[in-house]
């Protein structure tokens, strides 16, 4: 494993993850217009049943997600603790979250038993077992290119879409309240990442993996916005 990096080294490394994160970032961010979905909502043609599919399918991924954190969480070495740590409650604060997106469907008209039994479309299924397989490497801090992304979609564009939403449909705000949620709350998601950087770990080599991993997860995410229906 490469050796921890000094804090002159990281007052170099962390603008330089950050500027090719915000690349990745902008990359992702442009493509999510070309998904089918989006750009249904972003014409006004976006109904209830897209809305209802889209709930049906983000709830299969999102109930698994503080499941992959933990697992990370336990492969973080103890010369990591504090990391650890903050992997942990980061899995604490995400893990009811499905919760939300259950409610939000059956307010909008569908059946709870049916997002609760709906599998994984094909772009979860892939998302899902990359999450798994990387956070079962040691010390996985290079998952927090993934967190990068993911928390990113909260904190930049699920006010928006959910705002979107809500006009289009004449929803109430509860009806959306996933994605208010996270628009108005994953802030302080981001500031876990910043301080996760400044633990002590990062090196050139942790900069390469973050920002591979970063570009996985995008891709990962965009198809399962792609495969909306598809099992």
């Amino acid at each position: 494993m490469a050796t921890t990096a000094l804090n002159s080294d990281i007052d170099i490394l962390i603008p330089s993850l950050m500027r090719q994160l915000i690349q990745v970032w902008g990359d992702f961010d442009s493509s999510l217009n070309r998904v089918p979905i989006i750009d249904k909502l972003n014409r006004g043609k976006f109904r209830i049943e897209d809305y209802q599919l889209l709930l049906l399918n983000l709830r299969q991924q999102v109930v698994e997600g503080a499941c992959w954190i933990s697992r990370a969480a336990s492969n973080i070495s103890e010369a990591y603790f504090e990391l650890r740590s903050l992997f942990i409650q980061h899995a604490a604060t995400e893990h009811r979250d499905f919760k939300m997106l259950e409610e939000n469907y059956v307010s909008v008209g569908g059946i709870l038993s049916s997002i609760q039994s709906q599998p994984k479309n094909i772009g979860s299924e892939a998302f899902s077992a990359y999450m798994y397989h990387q956070a079962s490497r040691e010390n996985p801090f290079h998952l927090l290119g993934a967190m990068f992304i993911i928390e990113g979609l909260g904190n930049r564009k699920a006010l928006e879409l959910g705002e979107k939403i809500k006009e289009q449909l004449e929803l109430q705000p509860e009806q959306v309240s996933f994605l208010l949620y996270h628009g108005e709350n994953d802030e302080s998601h981001m500031e876990q990442f910043d301080e996760a950087l400044r633990s002590g770990f990062l090196t050139e080599e942790y900069v390469a993996r973050i920002v591979k991993t970063a570009k996985v997860t995008a891709r990962l995410y965009r198809l399962q916005l792609e495969e909306l229906g598809n099992y």
